[in-house]
């Protein structure tokens, strides 16, 4: 199947939000949880950092190494993303440009952010 230039910028600023909302944001923390451990260090200077750490087993060390990659995920991601256009495109198509619209405005908002400070 050809994909237009257009085609491939919503699936990649979809699979680029998809990604981020898997690996990193709260609302999806409920299916991190299962398989990574959240841990708090205070460094030299008294901050708190927060990590996350795979959990042992073999499922949930496979499934926690997955969530914790943003590589990994991305690419699952987008054969996901991918896979769901080319098979469902009419259910695909706006659940694609929803996901592209909300990357490129956390993408603009990032480049705002930094102008600022």
């Amino acid at each position: 199947m050809d994909i237009t230039p257009m085609e491939l910028l919503i699936l990649a600023l979809a699979a680029f939000r998809l990604t981020r909302l898997i690996v990193f944001d709260k609302i999806t923390e409920f299916l991190r949880k299962p398989f990574l451990e959240e841990v708090e260090e205070k460094d030299e200077n008294g901050e708190i950092e927060v990590y996350w750490v795979v959990k042992e087993g073999r499922v949930r060390s496979f499934l926690g190494e997955l969530l914790s990659c943003y590589w990994c995920t991305g690419v699952w991601s987008a054969v996901f993303l991918y896979a769901s256009y080319y098979l469902y495109a009419s259910f695909a198509a706006p659940v694609l440009v929803i996901l592209a619209v909300a990357g490129l405005a956390a993408i603009i908002e990032t480049l705002v952010q930094k102008l600022i400070d």
